[in-house]
């Protein structure tokens, strides 16, 4: 009797999730709160005063619950995934996946909230197309080293030959 085929697929996608979910976070909290060095429309409604400061803080908010529930989408794929005996759980394909899914998270954000749409920048100033370009390729880094780890699990294990006397 044959042994049916294990995937890693549904831990791969639950990954991605919830490293798009974790990115947004780690954007949030880092760049928007603690550094403060931007909000969500900051560039379109720069927070100069109380009422700009809440719009801006509204606006934060909406990405927050956008990453929240991206993580909850996440956490509900890898339980799905877990659940399944068909599914082999990798801890290299899962980190290469919350990697994927982080990086597609910073090269989709700055690409269109950065610089198609101009709604903010990491670091407003001088040198924000520097910030910006820098977050982009992080981004794309991450994504290089997720899809690296991914495919080493996905390939199938060297063949070797001994030769026998």
């Amino acid at each position: 009797m044959k042994t049916p085929l294990r995937t890693t697929g549904p831990v791969v996608l639950a990954g991605q999730l919830l490293g798009c979910g974790l990115g947004a976070f780690f954007d949030g909290i880092l760049l928007h709160q603690i550094l403060q060095w931007h909000s969500m429309l900051s560039s379109v409604r720069p927070p100069l005063d109380l009422v700009t400061m809440k719009y801006n803080m509204l606006w934060d908010g909406v990405f927050h619950a956008f990453a929240w529930v991206v993580t909850v989408l996440g956490v509900v794929a890898l339980w799905t995934a877990a659940r399944r005996p068909q599914v082999r759980l990798s801890s290299p394909a899962f980190g290469g996946a919350l990697l994927l899914g982080w990086g597609l998270f910073n090269v989709v954000e700055g690409l269109v909230d950065h610089q198609l749409l101009g709604l903010h920048h990491v670091h407003p100033g001088e040198l924000e197309q520097a910030w910006d370009i820098g977050f982009i390729l992080w981004g794309v880094a991450m994504a290089v080293v997720g899809i690296l780890l991914i495919r080493r699990v996905a390939a199938p294990p060297p063949v070797t030959v001994r030769m026998g006397l």
